[in-house]
Protein backbone atom coordinates (compact mmCIF):
# COMPACT_ATOMS: atom_id res chain seq x y z
CA UNK A 1 0.00 0.00 0.00
CA UNK A 2 1.33 3.33 -1.19
CA UNK A 3 1.90 6.00 1.94
CA UNK A 4 0.83 9.36 1.25
CA UNK A 5 3.37 12.09 0.34
CA UNK A 6 5.15 13.54 3.87
CA UNK A 7 3.82 17.10 3.70
CA UNK A 8 7.10 19.44 4.63
CA UNK A 9 7.71 20.85 8.30
CA UNK A 10 8.90 24.07 8.18
CA UNK A 11 10.81 25.91 10.62
CA UNK A 12 11.19 29.56 11.84
CA UNK A 13 15.10 31.21 12.10
CA UNK A 14 14.62 31.15 15.91
CA UNK A 15 13.68 27.32 15.54
CA UNK A 16 16.89 26.24 13.42
CA UNK A 17 19.07 28.65 15.47
CA UNK A 18 18.30 26.68 18.29
CA UNK A 19 18.54 23.42 16.48
CA UNK A 20 22.22 24.22 15.43
CA UNK A 21 23.03 26.00 18.50
CA UNK A 22 23.76 29.06 16.76
CA UNK A 23 22.82 32.80 16.86
CA UNK A 24 19.40 34.04 14.93
CA UNK A 25 22.41 36.60 13.35
CA UNK A 26 24.27 33.59 11.85
CA UNK A 27 21.30 31.66 9.86
CA UNK A 28 19.85 35.01 8.36
CA UNK A 29 23.72 35.05 7.26
CA UNK A 30 23.30 31.64 6.07
CA UNK A 31 20.28 32.21 3.86
CA UNK A 32 21.03 35.63 2.42
CA UNK A 33 24.90 33.83 1.41
CA UNK A 34 22.54 31.20 -0.26
CA UNK A 35 24.05 28.04 1.80
CA UNK A 36 20.73 27.09 3.78
CA UNK A 37 17.33 27.12 1.18
CA UNK A 38 14.45 29.32 2.51
CA UNK A 39 11.49 30.69 1.92
CA UNK A 40 9.70 33.80 2.24
CA UNK A 41 6.61 34.34 4.07
CA UNK A 42 5.82 37.97 4.45
CA UNK A 43 8.80 39.55 6.15
CA UNK A 44 9.67 36.37 7.72
CA UNK A 45 11.67 33.46 6.47
CA UNK A 46 11.37 29.55 6.76
CA UNK A 47 13.42 26.61 6.38
CA UNK A 48 12.28 23.15 5.78
CA UNK A 49 13.44 21.18 7.77
CA UNK A 50 14.57 18.56 4.80
CA UNK A 51 16.37 21.35 3.75
CA UNK A 52 18.17 21.86 7.32
CA UNK A 53 18.88 18.90 7.77
CA UNK A 54 20.54 18.03 3.94
CA UNK A 55 22.38 21.30 5.17
CA UNK A 56 23.81 19.62 8.24
CA UNK A 57 24.13 16.47 6.82
CA UNK A 58 27.01 18.16 3.95
CA UNK A 59 28.61 19.58 6.40
CA UNK A 60 28.83 17.07 8.86
CA UNK A 61 32.93 15.71 9.62
CA UNK A 62 34.25 13.32 11.38
CA UNK A 63 36.20 14.38 14.73
CA UNK A 64 39.86 13.13 15.68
Amino acid sequence: MAQPPVEPRYLTVAEVAGRMRVSTMTVYRLVKAGELASTRVGKSYRIDEHDLNEYLRKRYTEAG
